[in-house]
């Protein structure tokens, strides 16, 4: 029997365990002696909510599905129905190929292959590592077609800091704007800064019940080019950080989903915000023949 997440890869290392999964290479589990720091889910289960999830060649919604790239325009399968976009990409539920696997690391690749919607064949990394510094994900995209191809990437991680629900939780989000987006259909519409709203978290404060699904980017970034989230609990902690590729997270309380609403909050790192393909803001074109986009995030305890 093929368990829904199929085959298990679990690493551990300086105090943290984590448990990756064939399908869509998702981070199932990531705990730090003992203590659990992501909201995953069972081996028994699929990723219900895009938990842990890799997001690529795109993260977010692409509106109707539709966009236009290298003077073709194309049309992607509309996986969010009921809002008519295309969601989260194409690796989310295939199967990953084991390539490395060591006591503290592993490795995993997908070959996208060139269809109806996306006619790129590319080439997709994922490495998760644990050390005494925690968990750092790098993943990488290689292009091996004979044209210029479209990407971003994105990854769906739920924090924990306790036993929620998160409004007693103090947020740390070093980001000075926030997308605007429609009611409808969670697209992007403009945006704003921060500075005055009740969104601004550049200055550690409790989360409250203020309901969260917001877009947020220009990061503050420290000396290495990494912006930091920081959440804390009030028994334990734990952070989210991006290097300098990473220009947008994607803050979620998941208020819209009863069973699990404000049980947790996803910290979501992505290159570029929803609609990308189509809008073109802070799109990667990956250079035929083998250009390449990597990328790093991680989660560590406080």
């Amino acid at each position: 029997m093929v368990m829904p997440s199929g085959e298990q890869f679990e690493i551990s290392g300086g105090g943290y365990r984590a448990v990756v999964t064939e399908s869509g290479g998702a981070l199932r589990h990531l705990s730090y002696d003992g203590t659990p720091l992501v909201d995953g889910f069972e081996e028994s289960e699929t990723a219900s909510g895009g938990r842990g999830q890799l997001l690529m060649p795109w993260p977010n919604r692409i509106e109707d599905g539709q966009y236009s790239f290298g003077g073709r325009d194309h049309q992607l399968a509309l996986t969010e129905p009921r809002r008519n976009n295309a969601s989260h990409g194409l690796a989310r539920w295939a199967a990953w190929t084991l390539e490395e696997h060591s006591p503290n690391s592993v490795s995993l690749t997908l070959r996208v292959m060139a269809q109806t919607g996306y006619p790129w064949a590319v080439d997709l990394h994922v490495l998760y590592d644990l050390s005494a510094d925690g968990l750092t994900v790098t993943q990488t995209a290689t292009n091996l077609s004979d044209s210029p191809a479209p990407y971003a990437c994105g990854a769906h991680p739920y924090l924990l800091a306790g036993d929620g629900p998160i409004d007693d939780w103090e947020l740390t989000l070093p980001a000075a704007r926030r997308s605007l987006v429609s009611a409808d259909r969670l697209l992007p519409v403009g945006s704003e800064e921060v500075e005055g709203t009740e969104l601004d978290f550049r200055v550690s404060r409790p989360i409250r019940a203020i309901v969260l699904n917001d877009a947020f980017t220009d990061l503050v970034r420290d000396e290495a080019g990494r912006a930091v989230v920081v959440l804390q609990g009030p028994q334990r902690g734990v952070t989210l950080w991006v290097d300098d590729n990473v220009r947008w997270l994607q803050v979620y309380s998941a208020d819209d989903v009863p069973a699990t609403a404000r049980r947790s909050l996803a910290v979501e790192p992505m290159t570029a915000q929803a609609n990308a393909f189509r809008s073109g803001e802070d799109l990667t074109t990956l250079a035929p023949d083998g250009g390449e986009l990597s990328v790093s995030w991680g989660i560590r305890a406080l």
